[in-house]
């Protein structure tokens, strides 16, 4: 038997939502509300914010759950919705917020607990990531924390191929620019403590 893959899932759950399937429903909100909330609460600065961008994210779902164009990935649709709705809460306070990187949850520790860096770099990793612009920001979010491909990352933010790794790379050597004076003072860029290879 073929394994199914994560966009077959996608599809069937869809597929049962628009024919009223409410559990059907209900597992593609488990699926995908702790990835929208790492990013969109990572995008704003109140984590009960995010909880609402991510809730009313599942809203416009179900309300245009017809509309789904199955040539497209779910995964796509959904993070261009949330991501709609976090760039218009954001325009709403005409200022953008640091993302907190600190309380990162599952593989993604590697970037401040693994590496067993000092313990003031979690705080730096945090500051040069906010410090980055939106663009970049979103772009890298998006790649090396949600490990989306470039492609996917292209559809999500509407714009060439060429631009999001044109972003993602800019990203990188901004955080390393940053990262590296502060990494090489403390002596952490001694073997086995380098920042993931997709990072620097």
């Amino acid at each position: 038997m073929v394994k199914q893959t994560e966009k077959d899932i996608d599809y069937s759950l869809i597929r049962a939502i628009q024919n009223g399937d409410m559990v059907a429903f209900s597992q593609l909100v488990d699926r995908y509300k702790g990835r929208l909330m790492n990013v969109i609460g990572r995008m704003l600065s109140s984590g009960e914010e995010a909880e609402d961008i991510v809730q009313e994210t599942f809203v416009r779902v179900y309300q245009h759950r017809q509309s789904f164009n199955f040539q497209h990935c779910f995964s796509t649709w959904i993070y261009t919705i949330a991501l709609n709705l976090a760039r218009n809460e954001l325009r709403k306070r005409k200022k953008f917020k640091f993302y907190d990187i600190t309380d990162i949850q599952g593989s993604e520790m590697e970037l401040a607990v693994e590496m067993k860096l000092p313990s003031h770099l979690p705080q730096a990793l945090n500051s040069a990531i906010g410090s980055l612009p939106e663009k970049y920001r979103t772009a890298f979010m998006l790649r090396d924390v949600q490990e989306m491909s470039y492609e996917e990352v292209a559809k999500v933010l509407a714009v060439p191929l060429g631009t999001v790794k044109s972003r993602v790379n800019r990203a990188r050597m901004m955080l390393r620019d940053k990262l590296q004076p502060r990494m090489e003072e403390y002596n952490a860029l001694s073997k086995g403590t380098l920042l993931p290879v997709g990072l620097l």
